[in-house]
C-alpha cells in the first residue's frame, strides 16, 4: 500500500475510489493472512498514511526514494512470496517506480488499476502503459479477490464475496 498520505490524497483524481478499492483489498488480504506492507513517502513533510490503511500494514517503511526498493522494501519482503499486488498514490511516480524496482529484482508485479491514483489522469494512463509494457500486469480489485480465493470451496468465499458485492 503506497502513500496512502493525509496530506496527499486530497489532491488525487478520485481519491475516495482509489481508497475504498485498496481498502476492500486490504481487509481480503488479511482475512487470507496475505502479508501487508505500507509505504511512506517523506513523512515529515507528507504525513503519515490515513489511519484506515496504517491498521492493515504490518510493516510501515518510510521512504525517501520514490523507488521503495531503495529505501529496504525488498527486505521486508516475506520470503518465499514472488508475487506482489500494489495499490497506491501516486501512479505515475512512487507506485510506478517501486513497481519497476521490484520487476528488476524478478518479482511477478501486479497493478490493481481501480486501487491506484495520481493527480492527473494523463499521467495515471502514462504509468499504467508504461507499467504493462514492462511487464506489470494490470488487474481490478475484484478480478484480484477471486484469483486470491481461488475456488468456492474456499473457507472466506462467502466473507470475501459480501466485499466484492
Amino acid at each position: 500500500m503506497i502513500d496512502f498520505q493525509g496530506r496527499l490524497m486530497p489532491a488525487i483524481e478520485n481519491a475516495e475510489s482509489v481508497l475504498q478499492h485498496s481498502l476492500r483489498i486490504a481487509q481480503i488480504a488479511q482475512l487470507l493472512n496475505i502479508p501487508i506492507i505500507g509505504t511512506e513517502q517523506s513523512p515529515q513533510s507528507l504525513g503519515s498514511n490515513l489511519e484506515s490503511v496504517q491498521k492493515y500494514c504490518g510493516i510501515t517503511i518510510s521512504k525517501e526514494h520514490f523507488n521503495a526498493c531503495a529505501d529496504g522494501l525488498i527486505n521486508v519482503l516475506p520470503s518465499g512470496r514472488n508475487q506482489l499486488a500494489l495499490v497506491g498514490c501516486e501512479t505515475h511516480v512512487c507506485l510506478m517506480q517501486t513497481a519497476l524496482g521490484l520487476i528488476e529484482c524478478d518479482f511477478d508485479v501486479a497493478i490493481v488499476v481501480d486501487g491506484v491514483g495520481s493527480r492527473r489522469t494523463l499521467d495515471k494512463e502514462l504509468a499504467l502503459e508504461r507499467l504493462k509494457a514492462s511487464g506489470a500486469r494490470l488487474i481490478s480489485s475484484e478480478m484480484l479477490a477471486f484469483e486470491w480465493l481461488v475456488s468456492t470451496h474456499n473457507p472466506h468465499f462467502k466473507d470475501i464475496l459480501k466485499l466484492v458485492k
